[in-house]
């Protein structure tokens, strides 16, 4: 055990841990940083202590007494975490000789963020392309993974399509390469930054290609995956001996020249059009498991459980592709070149985890019981929570957090990945004024979303205290009220998700109050007449257009369900009591504030909108099915309220936010559709289509 000598502001304090280990001195280096605002006049000794015989891997525990603070972990990772909280504390204004004794354990093992990088996207998007400088810069990455241990996650999964010839210049095949020796040294540079500093935060890294795809250089020097040079995602595989000698090469080669990365994730979807289940997965097994298997080292693997049991791209689900995988999987582990356990991961409600917590579907619909029964012994299921609703508006509702991981964590659950695949927490492009703010990334204004699911991950049993101080120390007294405030407004996205029935990314974006029209092919606002015939996605919920009907026939309803009318109610209450909560605070002098209490009024008007709408459509389907005048005029009324709420939303979002690139609106765009490729959202936008419903139930007839 190394020993080293700190200086604070008024008292020294001697750290004895191993100065050999990457990972504790970057621990130790974080406690001295947070020790230099402590007051305390006392001298005191901390120590890192490993003991893997009491304690589980990444368990800690923090006692302090006579001038002595032991932080004692089962790995290098738990100390991590447990000087971390010493540092919470200090952060929060108590003296380390205030600290108080804890003991914390995981809950889950697998704690991920999906990261979708800007290069060779899965979407073509200036939404997405915008952050190639500034996801070039290792100041930045150094921030994010700091944001990570700091709130538990403990790995890190990086996607694109094809992403091995930013890593590496394939031996055997250098022509693969699109760069010069300059270029790819700058890119190995970056590469190699970000898996040292995720090893020294004790973050797995996992590269996550999509299939097949290969560089348009390599498809022109051998003429092969000819149709595909400009990477779109959905179309057919080409299966190339060269292919696949490739693409199992690079797997090798970047295991080995990458030691600190932790494995591969594999796919079983994109670039693999026209193939069958058990195609694709021979493909996988050919390619990427054998590049695994013929590595000088052993590492992780995360298999992507696939959503199409038909040659389509966009197939669904089966219980002979459950059983199919299942087996893979388990072949693959037999192996023995893997440390286990197999990640084998699913999408929790499609794209729209932030919806209800009961799981309704996976990406390709239904999932049967084969993945979890019998219980595996060489994988554990893990859950992708994609948030593709909200981006720039700050979002945290801790209890929904809490019950999501509680009512979805049996003993197969290894964890979740929480991330999206057509937002890039990177670049600041959404806030006008950037003088004088707290933060310069845009992960840094999500920092609840991203607190609570770490921690809650971490342990689900954390009670809201961490997240209250949080408040407090960013905002002092004034913060004490938003905690609760945010979490009533939050709410609102989390209704409208499981009021309008979603899938794939596209399907709802909920800050937006836009969604997929199938008819049109383009995301656009949800229309009152939408919003009557839409299903929802939660079972518990009803539809406008059943209420009515069931109304209208006298029928009574299951007291489990959640009628239109309730749903409104439950919207009022709560957005009305945020608006309440947030209605003396004055930020005049702190624009951080400004933009948190901004953001919940935001919510709140979007849920009253919301609520308005839901009352139009209940009084303007009663209209069609009676004729009675009675019901337009109601229509015409709450419908109007709604616009007059969405002008709320116009008038305090205009001065903050500009305009916004917007993936969901350029989904047919890439740089060769300009028009497409550049489409921005702001709330402004759609006041006309806000408008449109009111003109249309005034001027309507039975």
């Amino acid at each position: 055990m190394g020993l080293l000598l700190v200086a604070g502001n008024c008292l020294s304090q001697t750290f004895q841990y191993d100065t050999t280990s990457a990972r504790q001195r970057y621990a130790v280096t974080r406690l001295s940083e947070a020790l230099k605002q402590d007051r305390s006049a006392n001298v005191y000794t901390i120590q890192l202590i490993t003991d893997t015989s009491a304690y589980a891997l990444e368990s800690f525990s923090v006692n302090n007494s006579n001038h002595s603070v032991s932080i004692t972990g089962g790995s290098d990772r738990a100390l991590i975490y447990g000087c971390l909280s010493v540092v919470e504390d200090l952060r929060n204004g108590i003296a380390l000789e205030n600290i108080q004794p804890k003991k914390e354990k995981a809950f889950l093992a697998f704690r991920a963020i999906k990261y979708d990088l800007p290069w060779d996207t899965y979407r073509h998007s200036y939404a997405l392309s915008l952050h190639d400088t500034t996801c070039r810069d290792t100041a930045y990455w150094k921030a994010f993974l700091d944001m990570m241990a700091e709130n538990r996650f403990n790995a890190l999964t990086l996607w694109n399509l094809h992403p091995y010839t930013f890593l590496i210049k394939p031996k055997n095949f250098p022509e693969a390469s699109p760069w010069n020796d300059d270029e790819m040294k700058a890119w190995q540079t970056l590469f190699h930054a970000i898996m040292r500093m995720a090893h020294e935060r004790a973050i797995d890294t996992y590269i996550i290609p999509f299939n097949i795809f290969v560089t348009p250089e390599f498809a022109k020097a051998h003429n092969v995956a000819m149709d595909n040079l400009q990477h779109d995602y959905f179309v057919r595989g080409d299966t190339s001996a060269i292919i696949k000698q490739y693409t199992r090469e690079c797997v090798t080669q970047m295991l080995e020249e990458y030691p600190e990365l932790t494995g591969m994730g594999l796919t079983l979807g994109e670039g693999m059009a026209e193939m069958t289940p058990q195609q694709r997965e021979d493909w996988m097994k050919e390619t990427i498991i054998e590049g695994m298997r013929q590595a000088n080292r052993k590492s992780k693997l995360i298999h992507r459980i696939p959503f199409s049991s038909t040659t389509g791209s966009l197939g669904i689900t089966s219980i002979e592709t459950e059983k199919l995988t299942r087996n893979a999987i388990k072949q693959e582990a037999a192996m023995g070149f893997m440390e286990m356990p197999v990640w084998a991961d699913l999408k929790f409600n499609w794209s729209h985890a932030h919806s209800t917590t009961k799981l309704i579907k996976v990406h390709g619909g239904k999932l049967y019981d084969t993945y979890f029964k019998p219980e595996p012994e060489v994988y554990k299921v893990t859950w992708t929570a994609r948030n593709e609703d909200f981006f720039c508006l700050r979002w945290g509702v801790p209890s929904f957090v809490r019950e999501h991981i509680l009512n979805n964590s049996q003993s197969w659950c290894g964890g979740y990945t929480i991330g999206s695949e057509t937002y890039i927490p990177a670049k600041d492009y959404f806030t006008k004024d950037k003088n004088d703010l707290p933060w310069h990334y845009a992960f840094e204004r999500q920092w609840l979303f991203y607190k609570l699911w770490g921690r809650l991950l971490y342990n689900p049993l954390q009670d809201d205290a961490i997240f209250n101080a949080e408040f407090t120390r960013r905002y002092g007294v004034q913060g004490k009220q938003l905690p609760e405030a945010s979490s009533l407004a939050g709410s609102t996205a989390l209704r409208i998700a499981s009021d309008f029935d979603c899938g794939w990314d596209f399907t709802l974006y909920t800050e937006g109050m836009m969604a997929l029209d199938a008819a049109t092919k383009n995301v656009s606002y949800i229309s009152v007449e939408r919003l009557i015939n839409q299903p929802p996605l939660d079972t518990d919920y009803v539809s406008i257009k059943d209420y009515v009907q069931q109304v209208q026939a006298g029928q009574s309803f299951d007291k489990a369900k959640t009628t239109p009318p309730q749903l409104a109610a439950m919207l009022e209450r709560d957005c009305n009591k945020a608006l309440q909560l947030v209605q003396n605070i004055s930020a005049k002098n702190n624009k951080a504030l400004m933009y948190e209490v901004a953001d919940i009024k935001t919510w709140s008007y979007l849920g009253l909108h919301f609520a308005a709408k839901i009352k139009g459509g209940i009084a303007l389907q009663t209209y069609r099915t009676t004729g009675d005048e009675k019901y337009k005029r109601d229509a015409v009324m709450h419908l109007q309220n709604a616009l007059k709420h969405w002008d709320a939303i116009i008038s305090i979002t205009r001065p903050l936010y500009n305009d916004m690139p917007l993936v969901h609106l350029s989904q047919q765009g890439g740089k060769e559709n300009a028009e497409n490729f550049y489409k921005t959202f702001h709330w402004q936008m759609l006041r006309a289509d806000v408008l449109n419903d009111v003109q249309m139930a005034e001027n309507i007839h039975k």
